[in-house]
């Protein structure tokens, strides 16, 4: 699949140049009046390592999820450090892209889920409810359902969860490639759940299934960078597959913590190596 730019709806931020690509936005780019923006997919794919072809299947699917997964960081420094975040596909995509950087599920799984669409697959956005204590009073988290020959779940911006694709229309357990994850499903609504070895069975979000928009959240988005109860708000941290995984590194704000053969293993960060260390292991400045 050769694409190289998609034009999307316009939601917030300035438009393209004015007379960039004229017929696809069929008609003139005035400023405050522009209602498209253009995603460069090809500048996106190599930003998440992304070399071979790319199809519409599940084997690109995948590859897509842990390519971003091990690109992509998901990290709270622009929320951590008050610098403020919204919930529109161009933020998103200009942050990850042109910036180099990561974020929470509504810039992750807002920027690849345009990515996936601009690559040909059927994508809804699902707003899900985060199951930990003390659970949130509104759907906070921004997941995928993407429609192959069935439908699965994806997601890029849940920390350290499953690396693959789960099959959305069977209970599992499925291989999440970090472990097996499952279903449970009520009526209209659907909880993520993961198996340990001990047989025991966490929960993590519920959702349900009608498609949403990015705007949904603005109201999430807010009170999760305002709130100091929040854990956005008390130290900084960020966390990426290695190699594709199941491999992973998370930085702390005290300490570095690698997970090899699904151990894990850490060691303390001096305050004064924090922002030498996020570079090395994330490519990143605070």
């Amino acid at each position: 699949m050769q694409t190289s730019w998609l034009v999307f709806p316009k939601a917030t931020v300035s438009c393209s140049p004015p007379g960039a690509d004229f017929d696809l936005l069929k008609g003139p780019c005035r400023a405050g009046d522009c209602h498209y923006w253009l995603m460069d997919v090809a500048a996106y794919l190599d930003r998440i390592g992304m070399v071979e072809p790319v199809e519409t299947d599940l084997a690109s699917l995948e590859r897509l999820q842990r390519s971003h997964l091990t690109a992509v960081p998901f990290e709270n420094l622009d929320v951590y450090y008050q610098r403020g975040v919204n919930t529109s596909d161009e933020w998103s995509v200009a942050k990850i892209v042109d910036r180099g950087r990561g974020g929470w599920c509504f810039e992750l799984n807002g920027a690849f889920g345009a990515l996936l669409s601009a690559l040909g697959f059927q994508v809804n956005r699902l707003a899900a409810t985060v199951l930990y204590p003390p659970v949130s009073p509104m759907p906070s988290h921004l997941t995928l359902e993407v429609y192959l020959d069935r439908p699965y779940l994806v997601d890029v911006g849940f920390g350290d969860s499953f690396i693959k694709p789960l099959p959305l229309d069977s209970e599992g357990p499925h291989d999440g490639g970090v472990g097996q994850y499952g279903f449970v499903f009520d009526a209209d609504r659907v909880s993520l759940v993961s198996y340990g070895g001990d047989g025991k069975v966490e929960p993590h979000y519920r959702f349900g299934r009608s498609p949403v928009e990015a705007s949904d959240f603005d109201e999430a988005s807010e009170w999760l960078q305002t709130d100091p109860k929040l854990s956005w708000r008390k130290a900084p941290f960020a966390t990426r597959l290695l190699d594709g995984g199941p491999d992973r590194v998370t930085l702390l704000h005290d300490r570095l913590k690698f997970k090899r053969q699904g151990q894990w293993a850490e060691e303390p960060v001096n305050k004064s190596d924090w922002s030498l260390l996020l570079d090395k292991w994330f490519g990143m400045v605070p």
